[in-house]
C-alpha cells in the first residue's frame, strides 16, 4: 500500500476495523500496533483527521500537542518510567498511512520504524 491509498485509522475510529484500545478521549484515540516493533507499541492518533504534521499551524497546535499528553497519560496508566516517542511525517519521511500518528514504543525499541 502506498501513502495516501487508505487511511486504516478513520476506520478504526469510526469502529468498522477493531482495535486494541489503551486510552481515549473525545479527541484522541490511542491502540496497540498490530505490527509491534517493541514489547510494547502504541499507535497515538487525533480523532480528527489530519494527513500529516506538516498539517500543524496557529490554529490546531494544541490538537497536536494532545498527543503528547496522551503519551504522558498511557505511561502513567501502564506504569511505564521511561519510552519512546516517534513519527514520520510524510511520504518522504516514511509515512504510510495519511492520518497523523504518533508511535509510543518500550525502550526496548532499537530500529527505524
Amino acid at each position: 500500500m502506498t501513502f495516501m491509498e487508505k487511511n486504516i485509522f478513520a476506520e478504526i475510529i469510526a469502529g468498522k476495523i477493531p482495535c486494541d484500545k489503551v486510552y481515549e478521549t473525545d479527541t484522541i484515540l490511542a491502540f496497540y500496533d498490530i505490527n509491534p516493533k517493541a514489547k510494547i507499541h502504541i499507535l497515538i492518533i487525533p480523532k480528527k483527521e489530519y494527513q500529516t504534521a506538516l498539517e500543524v499551524n496557529e490554529e490546531n497546535f494544541a490538537e497536536f500537542g494532545e498527543l503528547f499528553l496522551a503519551a504522558k497519560n498511557i505511561a502513567k496508566k501502564l506504569g511505564m518510567t521511561g519510552y519512546k516517542l516517534h513519527m514520520n511525517v510524510g511520504e518522504d519521511g516514511g509515512q504510510i498511512v495519511p492520518h497523523v500518528h504518533l508511535h509510543m514504543l518500550s525502550p526496548d525499541y532499537n530500529a527505524p520504524l
